[in-house]
């Protein structure tokens, strides 16, 4: 994935609205959900709703399939794990990862 990619993903994402309706998607799972569901569920009227999806759309973390009369929104987890892998392609740099930030219990004690 490309910086371009990865910074218009991130930006889609620093709107709640947009966070929201991904994270909604997210949780349909590869159902998807349709804009009017999306909207009753998030309390977020129509137009507003389909501003904040064609951005999603556009930076590729939402998909949009057109099933008959209805449109079936879909989160891009493969565009998703993209975004994760370059945010994290040069974790820890040659040094020792550290995988548990809490301190030791011991590391605790006076």
């Amino acid at each position: 994935m490309e910086e371009a990619q990865v910074v218009r993903a991130l930006a889609a994402l620093a709107q709640p609205v947009r966070l929201r309706v991904f994270r909604t998607l997210v949780g349909a799972g590869g159902c998807g959900m349709v804009p009017s569901t999306l909207s009753e569920c998030l309390a977020v009227p129509p137009p507003t709703l389909s501003f904040h999806l064609k951005e999603l759309v556009h930076a590729d973390l939402v998909t949009q399939e057109r099933q008959g009369r209805f449109l079936i929104y879909r989160a891009s987890l493969e565009s998703m794990s993209g975004v994760m892998s370059y945010l994290t392609s040069h974790c820890c740099q040659s040094l020792q990862c550290v995988t548990d930030p809490q301190p030791a219990p011991e590391a605790l004690a006076p």
